[in-house]
């Protein structure tokens, strides 16, 4: 708990005459199973900022969970910009910048869906809050896949000190790769080390050029997109609903009268009624699936290696 979100114990005046001794700024990472906002406190004691607090919520569901609905999808952000009017002092709101970025559950939506939304937040933002958007206006953005690995990179790097705000030289520990799974999508990333003189990385979209605390940082990158946990379930559940309509043999009595799908992938004893899309008409339906006396770590290995489809 912050003791007095309008100042700091490390001073008592700023750096400099032109900042504010305390400064926040707010995040608010729009994902697809749900947007968090992180409100982070900073203090100017020194000659550049200070990390010093940071307070988080969130808040379900995803913005893409109100695709035919713009408005309501801005207004589900209210929860979070409210906390951030708790805790951001009245003195400094105007001079608190706030971004949203959103990722792959965004991506995902057809049409203008996406663009629809983003502007509908942006609207909400400046029509309710007085924080300042951040990027010259553009603050409500959908992240390129790419971004949302390398972000997660630098922050786990930086978190356990093999990337610094004023590193000149590589540390001789090296970095860590990260591997950052996301509902929508996961990504990967590392910075290659190389044995032989005068290998390098290839050109291509999987490079990712980083210029971070004085040094140049060539990075390896990839974004799969639709293989996250929550579209991976879903293609876990799309798959096994199809493999039990094509079954040679008629469905068992019990199939018939309750209208339940045996799925391997659900523990022993347990049901789920879950949506599943038709191949033909792509309209939406429920589905019960069981896994009681049907759970199985094998069977359901084997149509996990079917949805990742790795020998693609």
């Amino acid at each position: 708990m912050d003791p007095d979100p309008s100042k700091t114990t490390y001073c008592t005046a700023s750096h400099s005459s032109t900042l504010p001794l305390v400064q926040y700024a707010l995040m608010i990472d729009a994902g697809s199973t749900g947007s968090r906002i992180h409100i982070y406190k900073f203090n100017h004691c020194g000659p550049s900022a200070s990390y010093e607090h940071e307070t988080f919520k969130m808040t379900q569901p995803g913005l893409s969970s109100f695709a035919s609905d713009p408005d309501g999808a801005a207004r589900s952000l209210d929860v979070l910009l409210d906390e951030a009017m708790r805790i951001v002092p009245p003195s400094l709101r105007s001079c608190t910048p706030v971004a949203v970025k959103a990722t792959a559950g965004l991506r995902f939506l057809p049409g203008n869906q996406s663009e629809q939304i983003l502007k509908a937040v942006e609207t909400r933002m400046r029509e309710r809050y007085p924080f300042v958007l951040a990027g010259n206006g553009k603050g409500v953005v959908v992240m390129d896949g790419k971004d949302e690995g390398v972000y997660a990179w630098i922050t786990a790097n930086y978190l356990l000190g093999t990337i610094g705000a004023n590193d000149h030289e590589e540390k001789a520990e090296g970095t860590y790769a990260v591997l950052d799974l996301g509902g929508a999508s996961t990504q990967i990333v590392f910075g290659p080390v190389f044995t032989k003189p005068g290998t390098h990385l290839e050109e291509g979209e999987h490079k990712y050029e980083l210029k971070f605390g004085g040094r140049k940082h060539s990075l390896y990158q990839h974004s799969y997109l639709g293989y996250g946990l929550m579209r991976a379930r879903k293609h876990v559940h799309q798959l096994v609903d199809f493999m039990a309509s094509i079954r040679a043999n008629s469905p068992s009595e019990k199939e018939k009268t309750e209208g339940m799908v045996a799925n391997p992938c659900l523990a022993k004893g347990t049901r789920r009624v879950v949506e599943v899309i038709e191949g033909r008409t792509k309209e939406a339906r429920n589905v019960t699936m069981d896994g009681d006396d049907i759970g199985s770590f094998e069977a359901c290995d084997r149509i996990v290696q079917l949805v990742l489809a790795k020998d693609a």
